[in-house]
């Protein structure tokens, strides 16, 4: 599925496994797990000249990244991490590595209909699944 197909298009997430674990492994409060668990957030891949830009919005927190693929980039997680991250695009897949006090990889994948993030630290796994938003 070339990028084209999904980039500027909007994925609401409808289901999640293990992201209560996910924030615990990388230390994140128990009042941010609750507001973090309890929200659909909806995202959306840009790119403009290179460029790329990953919105997430949600009722809770709402931010976005922006970067050049392969460039190292220092970021702040939804959950007031630093990190440097690194993204790439491999096909229909966009990688993420975020270096903090743990390293983090996300995998989003997506599809037609769909996009699956899938989210690791440690040995947890976090899977979330977005629908396209027509």
């Amino acid at each position: 599925m070339p990028a084209e197909e999904f980039l500027g298009k909007q994925y609401k997430l409808f289901s999640s496994e293990n992201f209560d674990e996910f924030m615990k492994a990388l230390g994140v409060g128990v009042m941010t797990r609750k507001m973090g668990s309890c929200v659909s957030p909806v995202v959306e891949l840009t790119e403009d000249n290179g460029l790329y830009t990953l919105k997430t919005t949600s009722t809770f927190k709402s931010g976005d990244i922006k970067f050049k693929l392969g460039e190292e980039f220092e970021e702040e997680t939804p959950d007031g991490r630093k990190v440097k991250s690194v993204c790439t695009l491999d096909g229909n897949k966009l990688m993420q590595v975020q270096k903090g006090e743990k390293q983090t990889t996300i995998e989003r994948e997506f599809m037609p209909t769909e996009m699956k993030a899938i989210m690791k630290v440690d040995d947890v796994v976090c899977t979330r699944m977005y629908k396209l938003q027509e």
